[in-house]
């Protein structure tokens, strides 16, 4: 048997180095009682890579828009992730994208504060397409979301 990843046996705080995948989708009710009507909601699951934790996020749709929303407050709660590991999907290579843009505009327009931004910017590396078995630890924690 191989040994495991350097990024899985590393001390580093929680979710430095992070998992993400969606779960779902459930059926929610906007209210209750008679007339209440259903929508699609998804589940966001963050995986910390050191300590296997995981924290959920409720999303209400599969946009880019929706998951940086969610990513915003991952961030909030966890603190900012040095690395994101994820499927390639197109929610979560558009959030790649639109943060790169915003890198992209602040690098062109403002060097000082650049060199805030690149200290504490996420790297994201996807896996392979069609391979979901390279991210067998963030799919686990979807299967143990989707058991309970």
């Amino acid at each position: 048997m191989g040994d495991l990843p350097k990024r899985r046996v590393t001390p580093s705080p929680p979710f430095y180095v992070t998992g993400v995948d969606y779960a779902g989708p459930f059926l929610i009710k906007d209210r209750q009682g008679r007339g209440c009507r259903t929508s699609k909601a998804y589940i966001a699951v963050f995986v910390c890579f050191a300590t296997r934790a995981l924290h959920l996020e409720l999303v209400s749709a599969l946009t880019t828009e929706a998951f940086l929303a969610t990513l915003k407050r991952f961030v909030g709660r966890r603190g900012k992730p040095a690395q994101m590991y994820s499927d390639n999907g197109t929610n979560f290579k558009g959030a790649y994208n639109e943060l790169s843009k915003l890198a992209d505009f602040l690098q062109n327009n403002a060097n000082s504060l650049v060199e805030a931004i690149e200290n504490k910017g996420i790297s994201w590396s996807f896996i392979p397409a069609s391979s979901p078995h390279f991210g067998g630890l963030w799919e686990s924690g979807v299967r143990t979301v989707k058991y309970h």
